[in-house]
């Protein structure tokens, strides 16, 4: 049985419970009745049962006054600081049984910058027609204000209210699954936010004092309190939602294999009988957690970060770690998944980073240009559209496309989109202060912003137009956009799909500065072959087997070619 979270108890009645090592006393408070003292139990746990049916508002009252919401609450009114709403019962019958994980074309997508949970189930049914078979939702649970990037939530079972209500976001699900779309969600294990994060208050212990992320205190995933949060969080979405997969957020910063382990084999335990899709972001590029009956497959930013150097030429930050010999790195992407499989990593000074990875099928690797992080995390959240010629930027596309590992696009990509997708929150007073100073002199390093007042230039992240503008306006050549991904998803799932399983990398190399050829034998035998040139000179293909697709002259700048010769 689930730890967390309240839980029906028959005839209108809901138990209650909440870990809280560090409090005495702990008081129930049920909207409009006095709080009510709560009984200590086992290691930590409080609980009562009271007449409380679906739709009542309740809170925790800590010895000192103050008013808490259920860290598992199932939805909030009022915000992060407001009331926990008890839910009603949500088990799925719609019979749904997902799609294969080759069959993966994913689009990432920020519900709120759609419009919310209603308004991006309007615009399924055009996602669906582009030939995209699955959506991926930035980060849904409840954070602080009403728009953020939902990486900084503190309520992580709670859909945050300005998006829509659960039953929106059951009902997008359901629109998608209509359609044939798989749905998948981010969610983030490695830490809480800043703002309406009550449970250092109570229990100190969820949090590991002896680590740090990059964004707040790291989570005590050892204990089994709190193992037992994330594991009940991730199997909510999965079954009471219908969510067909997790992406899991920077998984390097809860550093601890054990869990993470733990946490898939759990989740397959317990949704048995569907496809079910588990998806990491690692910096570790830890191969182990991609064997079989763990996670499906990783975010590959090295895939993005050598063809980033490619396209503009950008070589500051973690780009560094690209910047010799490109199109050799990017031919052992193509052929190995990983980049970095345990070499020096410039940019972390001569850390070694990675595993080998060559043994893993190209599935085993999510390939992206574009995504919130890439876009959101430059100062003006330039698109590539904006940096890079069209012709140069399609090619890369067709690359993204047709090759074997698993493609992921960020809307707007497919209508060409120029508007830039910014770092947005809604925090207040101080702690605004804090994020928008701090946002400005991470870029202090940079040539570009070193004078404070090009620095000032750089967007309030807690500005409502700078939330606004990051909505995706189609380009002014989105028809040709368009066109080109529909054809290039067409040809993927007719060809390269079904024959994807089981597909294996023959080889990659480099045949100029900036130019690639690359081969899979796929499941049925046949070998596909593709090759790209991103330079300024011309080079020469590989000839052979039937043309699949091309843009420009085989050979020359800004020019793809695939071919595919049968078994």
């Amino acid at each position: 049985m689930p730890l967390w979270g309240p839980k029906p108890a028959g005839n209108g009645r809901t138990r209650f419970v909440l870990w809280a090592p560090a409090a005495a006393s702990l008081s129930l408070e049920i909207e409009g009745r006095a709080p009510v003292a709560m009984e200590p139990a086992q290691d930590g746990w409080f609980a009562i049962e009271g007449d409380a049916r679906a739709g009542t508002a309740y809170r925790f009252v800590l010895e000192d006054g103050t008013a808490v919401p259920d860290p598992a609450s199932r939805a909030q009114r009022g915000g992060v600081h407001g009331w926990s709403i008890v839910s009603g019962p949500a088990e799925r019958t719609d019979g749904w049984r997902g799609r294969p994980w080759n069959e993966a074309i994913i689009q990432e997508v920020h519900a709120a910058v759609a419009g919310g949970f209603r308004a991006l189930a309007d615009a399924l049914p055009r996602i669906a027609d582009i030939g995209i078979t699955a959506i991926e939702l930035m980060p849904v649970g409840a954070f602080p204000g009403t728009r953020g990037w939902g990486y900084d939530g503190v309520l992580p079972f709670a859909p945050a209210e300005s998006y829509g209500s659960p039953d929106d976001l059951r009902a997008l699900i359901d629109e998608a699954h209509r359609l044939g779309l798989m749905v998948l969600l981010d969610v983030v294990y490695n830490h809480f936010g800043p703002d309406g994060n009550y449970l250092g208050d109570y229990a100190p212990g969820f949090f590991d004092a002896a680590k740090e992320t990059p964004w707040g205190g790291a989570v005590a995933v050892d204990r089994p309190e709190v193992s037992a949060f994330f594991i009940e969080n991730a199997l909510m979405w999965l079954n009471e939602y219908g969510f067909d997969g997790l992406r899991f957020d920077a998984v390097h910063a809860i550093g601890n294999a054990a869990f993470l382990d733990k946490l898939a084999r759990e989740i397959r335990a317990e949704t048995g009988g569907r496809h079910i899709h588990l998806i990491l972001e690692n910096e570790h590029n830890d191969a182990a957690r991609l064997a079989p009956g763990l996670y499906d497959a990783q975010w590959n930013d090295d895939f993005h970060n050598v063809l980033h150097v490619l396209l503009t030429g950008e070589t500051g930050s973690y780009y560094a770690d690209f910047a010799k010999a490109p199109a050799e790195r990017l031919a052992r992407c193509l052929s190995e998944g990983f980049i970095y499989q345990g070499e020096p990593s410039p940019n972390q000074d001569g850390k070694r980073r990675g595993s080998p990875s060559a043994h893993l099928e190209p599935a085993a690797f999510v390939s992206f240009l574009q995504n919130h992080d890439q876009i959101g995390n430059r100062a003006f959240g330039d698109r590539l559209t904006t940096l890079v010629a069209s012709d140069r930027l399609r090619a890369a596309t067709a690359l993204l496309l047709l090759c074997p590992q698993i493609p992921l696009i960020f809307a707007g990509d497919e209508t060409g989109s120029r508007s830039p997708f910014l770092f947005f929150t809604d925090f207040h007073d101080e702690l605004a202060d804090t994020v928008r100073e701090g946002r400005r002199q991470e870029f202090a390093k940079f040539e570009a912003f070193s004078d404070p007042q090009a620095r000032e230039k750089i967007p309030d992240a807690n500005a409502h137009e700078t939330f606004a503008g990051s909505k995706p306006k189609p380009g002014p050549d989105s028809h040709e956009w368009q066109s080109l991904y529909r054809d290039l998803i067409a040809l993927r799932q007719a060809r390269i799909v079904p024959h994807l399983t089981g597909a294996a990398a023959r080889g990659a190399e480099a045949i100029g500065p900036a130019a690639v050829t690359a081969g899979w034998i796929l499941a049925d035998g046949s070998r596909l072959t593709l090759a790209i040139n991103l330079g300024d000179e011309a080079v020469s293909f590989p000839q052979g087997g039937e043309p699949l697709f091309t843009l420009g002259d085989p050979g020359a700048p800004a020019s793809f070619a695939a071919w595919l010769v049968p078994a």
